[in-house]
């Protein structure tokens, strides 16, 4: 399949320290096929500098493309992506963290099932493959384990790592969902609204991961959880748009 542009969505809250780390690295990636790439920035109401820091880089690359919008309250990941989602041009979109966990350099990896005609969405997994992974949580990585496990037998699914930031939709398939979770419930329900869709093709590769600490900046919590438990109920199980 022959893509003109990729949407690289990215919700930034308080991440002045890193977003222009990882916008230099989104800059430096060549796309396969001469794909070109249109980054999305929603800062959700950070009380940093992150604006500043994406003004300024702004203003010294012009030559990358970036749409910036910001919400006046904090509302979410979720509706931080809400918001991307909704404004992305490209034929298909990837979802990328402002901090330093996820290598943008892997983004033809993702491409590849899609301009080979094989998929219509792409998730990238940190258990799979043999690439660097930063060793962090045991319950962490058990609690996700088992959400990917809960979101699999009500998707009919075999996914190895639901919550993964990385994921590569056809655009007008996840425009055209019903999206209401406005944090990291958003993993699970577009994960299992997606899988409703009509003969969609759904494709894992491996990914790299350099996790953060708490510390350096982690923003997912166990209550977090204890809400995709809910969502996975809510949207799965009961069935709910």
């Amino acid at each position: 399949m022959k893509i003109s542009r990729l949407s690289i969505i990215i919700p930034a809250y308080n991440e002045a320290a890193t977003i222009h780390l990882i916008l230099n690295k989104i800059k430096a990636i060549e796309l396969i096929d001469g794909i070109e790439k249109e980054v999305i920035i929603v800062n959700d109401c950070s009380k940093d500098n992150t604006t500043q820091a994406i003004a300024s880089y702004r203003e010294a690359n012009p030559d990358l493309h970036i749409a910036y919008y910001e919400h006046e309250v904090n509302k979410g990941k979720g509706a931080a992506l809400h918001t991307g989602i909704a404004k992305a041009t490209g034929e298909y979109l990837i979802i990328q963290d402002a901090d330093l966990e996820y290598d943008p350099s892997e983004y033809n990896d993702l491409l590849k099932p899609i301009c080979s005609g094989f998929a219509d969405v792409v998730y990238g997994s940190r258990f799979m493959g043999s690439n660097p992974h930063r060793i962090l949580f045991f319950w962490h990585t058990i609690g996700n384990r088992w959400l990917t496990f809960f979101t699999n037998m009500f998707a009919n699914l075999n996914l190895t790592d639901m919550e993964t930031c990385y994921k590569l939709f056809n655009t007008k398939m996840v425009q055209g969902l019903q999206l209401r979770e406005q944090r990291f419930g958003f993993e699970p329900e577009v994960t299992i609204k997606m899988a409703r869709v009509p003969k969609i093709r759904i494709y894992e590769v491996g990914i790299s991961y350099y996790g953060r600490t708490y510390d350096e900046g982690k923003k997912i919590g166990w209550k977090d959880g204890f809400r995709a438990i809910y969502c996975i109920l809510k949207y799965g199980m009961l069935g709910r748009s």
